[in-house]
C-alpha cells in the first residue's frame, strides 16, 4: 500500500512511519481541540463572577456560575454542531488537510481571544467562533485517519485518536491548576485570563500538519472528483438507516456526557466550599481547596475516560459494535444514578468520577472508528460530522436546563446533584435504540 507518497514499511500495529505521522497530527489536533473546549468550564467559577461584577465565593457567585456555565456550554455545543456539519461537508469537498488547518486556526485564536473579554457578551462572541472551529476539526481528522491506516487496524487507530481527548483534559486541568491554583492563586479575578491564552497552542500543531501531512490517496481518487456531498443525501433511502444508526448513538452519548462533564469543575468547587464551611476555613483557603478539588475530580474523570476509550477496542473487535454500545449504556446509567443519587461524602463523590469517566466519557472512543465505517469516502466526513455534531443541538438543552434549575434552588449544589441524577435515564433510553444500530464489525471501508 502507498499513501501520501510514502511506501508502506510495516512497523508497530502494521503501520509505517507516515501513517503514524498522520495519526499523530490528527491526535494532536483533537487533543488541543478538547483542551480549548473545556478551558471555560475549568475557569468558570472565577471567570463568570468577575465578568458580572459579583464577589467570588458568595452564594450569588455560585448561582451565577451554574447558570452561565450551562448557558455558555449550550451555546458552545450549538456552535460545535454548526462547525461539525459545515466543515465536515467542506472536508469532503476540498480535503481533510485543508479543513484541519482552517478549523485549528479558528479555535486557537477564538479561545485565546477569550482572555481579553471585557464582559460576558464578548466572551460569548469569541467563544462561539472557537466552538465552530472545534466542531469542524473532528470530522476531518477522523476521516483522514480512517482512510490512511490499514483496514485491520482501523479500530485501534480510531481509539488511539480519541485518547487525545482525556489527555487534552488532563492538560487543561494541569494548566488551570498551575496558573489559578499556584502561580496566580492570590489573583483569581485575573488568573482565568492567562489560562485562556494557552489556547494558542494548537497554532503550532497546524504548522506541523501543513508541513508533514498530505491528503489521503483514498480521498484524492474516490472523493475529490465525485459528486459533491449533500446533507440531504444522508437521509436518502440508500443512506437513511446508517445515518440514523450513527446519529442515535451519538445523541444519547452527547446528551449524557455533556450534561455530566459541563458541571464537573463547578460541582467539585461546590463540594469543596461545603467542606471548607464545615471546617471553618477562610475565603483564600476555601478558594485554594476548590482549585485542588477541581483538579482531583477532573483527573478522576479523565483517567476513567482514557481507560474507557481503550476498552472500546477489545469490546468492539471481540463482540461487535452493538454489544459494545450496550455495555457502555448500562454502565453509564448505573454510575450516574449511583454518583448523584446516593448520599456520600464530598471526597467519595470525587472518586466516583472515575467510573463516570470510564463509561460516560469512554464510549466516545468508539465514534472515531464507528462513524467513518458507516459512510463511503465521498460522504465520510459529511456523514461522520453530521452524526457526531448535529446531536449537540439536542445535547445543548441538558447543560442549559441543569444550570437554570440549579441556579434557582435554595441549595444550588444539592439541586444540581438531583438534576444530574435524572440524566441517568438518558442512557437507559438509549438501550431501546440498539436494535436499529448497524453492526460494522469485520466490514471494510467503502469507496
Amino acid at each position: 500500500m502507498i499513501d501520501g507518497g510514502r511506501r508502506d514499511g510495516r512497523r508497530v500495529l502494521d503501520m509505517n512511519g507516515y501513517q503514524w505521522t498522520v495519526l499523530l497530527a490528527a491526535w494532536l489536533g483533537w487533543g488541543f481541540d478538547v483542551f480549548d473546549s473545556v478551558l471555560f468550564n475549568q475557569v468558570a467559577p472565577n471567570c463568570v463572577p468577575t465578568l458580572l461584577g459579583i464577589p467570588l465565593g458568595t452564594d450569588e457567585a455560585r448561582a451565577a456560575t451554574l447558570y452561565w456555565t450551562g448557558a455558555l456550554t449550550s451555546i458552545h455545543l450549538i456552535g460545535w454542531a454548526v462547525g461539525g456539519i459545515v466543515f465536515g461537508k467542506l472536508a469532503d469537498k476540498v480535503g481533510r488537510k485543508r479543513t484541519l488547518l482552517i478549523t485549528m486556526g479558528m479555535f486557537s485564536l477564538g479561545t485565546a481571544a477569550c482572555a481579553f473579554a471585557p464582559n460576558i457578551w464578548a466572551l460569548i462572541l469569541v467563544r462561539s467562533i472557537a466552538s465552530v472551529g472545534i466542531g469542524g476539526e473532528w470530522a476531518a481528522g477522523a476521516a483522514m485517519v480512517a482512510e490512511v491506516v490499514p483496514e485491520k487496524r482501523r479500530v485501534e487507530a480510531g481509539a488511539l485518536l480519541f485518547t487525545a481527548a482525556p489527555l487534552g483534559l488532563f492538560l487543561a486541568t494541569a494548566v488551570t491548576y498551575q496558573i489559578a491554583g499556584v502561580y496566580l492563586a492570590d489573583s483569581p479575578e485575573k488568573s482565568w485570563r492567562y489560562v485562556f491564552l494557552f489556547g494558542l497552542a494548537p497554532a503550532a500543531v497546524a504548522f506541523a500538519v501543513r508541513a508533514y501531512v498530505k491528503e489521503p490517496d483514498r480521498w484524492r481518487t474516490a472523493g475529490a472528483e465525485a459528486k459533491p456531498p449533500s446533507i440531504l443525501e444522508l437521509f436518502s433511502p440508500e443512506y437513511r438507516a446508517i445515518t440514523l444508526s450513527g446519529l442515535s448513538m451519538a445523541i444519547v452519548a452527547l446528551i449524557t456526557m455533556w450534561t455530566c462533564s459541563t458541571f464537573n469543575p463547578t460541582i467539585a468547587s461546590g463540594l469543596a466550599q461545603a467542606k471548607a464551611k464545615l471546617d471553618g476555613l477562610d475565603v483564600p483557603a476555601t478558594l485554594r481547596l476548590a482549585e485542588e478539588w477541581k483538579k482531583v475530580g477532573t483527573n478522576y474523570w479523565n483517567l476513567g475516560g482514557l481507560l474507557g476509550t481503550l476498552l472500546t477496542v477489545p469490546l468492539s473487535k471481540l463482540f461487535g459494535r452493538r454489544p459494545m454500545f450496550l455495555v457502555y449504556l448500562v454502565g453509564s446509567a448505573a454510575t450516574i444514578l449511583c454518583t448523584f443519587g446516593i448520599d456520600m461524602s464530598g471526597e467519595m463523590r470525587l472518586v466516583m468520577y472515575f467510573p463516570l469517566g470510564l463509561t460516560v466519557f469512554g464510549v466516545f472512543g468508539s465514534f472515531t472508528y464507528y462513524l467513518p465505517e458507516l459512510f463511503p469516502t465521498r460522504l465520510r466526513a459529511t456523514g461522520s460530522g453530521f452524526c457526531y455534531n448535529s446531536g449537540r443541538v439536542l445535547a445543548a438543552a441538558g447543560p442549559l436546563l441543569v444550570g437554570f434549575v440549579a441556579s434557582r434552588g435554595a441549595d444550588s449544589l444539592s439541586t444540581a446533584l438531583t438534576m444530574l441524577f435524572y440524566v441517568g435515564l438518558v442512557p437507559l433510553a438509549g438501550i431501546l435504540l440498539l436494535p436499529w444500530v448497524i453492526e460494522t464489525r469485520g466490514k471494510e471501508l467503502s469507496d
